[in-house]
């Protein structure tokens, strides 16, 4: 192995952006060395990569995004997606940390690209696909015939859906079991004597309602109860305007009981749409939410919460999809259904 003088480091050197040739003379190694162990080269040693790392990171170096390009074919880019009409507590921030942790260490940097509100959802996608302004993309909010998958898998492009649609064509998805949270959810209120249990359901067109309202049939169907599904507002609707609904359930003669909500900010709408109405929350009603933050500890209600690890989805979409540019799994490998956990909030 070529060896040279080895000069030291610092955290930035003068002289302008520092290239491959500035490591291999910091490193004492050829320049070809260098950029294998850059690459993650399983012919290198562990040791020789990560000094090669440490020494890039000092410096500051960054490789020159075109000339990669220009060589390889690819830009390194992951892109994702962002729905803004979504406004679920800490739901995008959670899943970024996930992505970021997962390309931590890669040569892949995280783009996050947002949809309008009154866009197409079709149109990013289109964009990304068309100009090749990524190597693979991370798709949120997936309906049953979602017309962004079957862009991508006519065009052959690789992406991952946090979420799964009904397509006949298997794809790479990372999703959380719905039907299992809406059912178990529902058998939690059941067990505690709730009859008039009221579901909030997500925007109908995404697959995860469909999930959920099966999953909330099915235990009230087996429990004898009659399904009572929220009218005028879905999961995506404003906290405020959850808190006057709330408010007006609590004036009805058959008041409900227990409440699902998926989401915590909307349902600690719902909360002081009750309290504001009389309710005392553990008593009177009960609340079941799905739990993605701290949101509601900080209250100190008696809710029910079912915890999604939404750093996890993000961690492991990234993961799923560096394996599919690569090439490296199959679709078995790639398509992966997680689980809530249940735990009471605070008493």
């Amino acid at each position: 192995m070529e060896r040279r003088s080895r000069a030291k480091p610092g955290k930035r050197l003068a002289g302008g952006q520092p290239t491959l040739r500035t490591i291999a003379d910091l490193a004492g190694l050829g320049v070809t060395t260098v950029s294998r162990a850059l690459k993650d080269g399983p012919e290198l040693a562990v040791e020789t990569k990560a000094r090669v790392r440490a020494i890039a990171e000092e410096i500051g170096y960054r490789p020159h995004r075109a000339g990669v390009r220009l060589k390889t074919g690819r830009t390194f880019v992951i892109s994702f997606v962002l729905n803004q009409s979504d406004d679920m507590s800490d739901y995008a921030r959670r899943l970024i940390m996930g992505i970021s942790q997962a390309l931590r260490g890669t040569q892949y940097h995280l783009q996050v690209l947002p949809q309008n509100i009154d866009q197409d959802p079709i149109d990013p996608v289109r964009y990304i696909v068309d100009t090749q302004a990524a190597d693979g993309i991370i798709l949120t909010h997936s309906e049953p015939q979602d017309l962004r998958v079957k862009m991508l898998l006519e065009r052959d492009f690789p992406f991952i859906t946090f979420g799964r649609t009904e397509l006949a064509t298997p794809h790479p998805y990372f999703d959380v079991d719905n039907f299992d949270f809406a059912y178990r959810a529902a058998e939690a209120l059941i067990a505690r004597g709730r009859k008039r249990i009221v579901i909030v359901l997500p925007p109908a067109q995404y697959t995860y309602s469909g999930h959920q309202l099966a999953g909330y049939r099915r235990a009230l169907f087996e429990a004898g109860l009659k399904p009572r599904i929220a009218q005028g507002v879905d999961l995506y609707s404003p906290a405020f305007t959850l808190r006057s609904y709330a408010n007006a359930l609590a004036t009805e003669s058959d008041a409900p009981d227990g409440i699902i909500c998926g989401s915590e900010l909307q349902a600690l709408g719902m909360i002081l749409g009750f309290q504001e109405a009389g309710f005392v929350i553990g008593k009177d009603v009960d609340i079941v939410n799905k739990k993605t933050s701290n949101i509601l500890d900080l209250v100190q209600l008696p809710t029910l919460q079912f915890f999604e690890d939404l750093i996890r989805a993000g961690h492991d979409c990234a993961k799923f999809l560096l394996k599919r540019i690569d090439g490296e799994a199959p679709m078995s490998e790639m398509q992966y259904l997680d689980f809530t956990n249940f735990s009471e909030g605070p008493a």
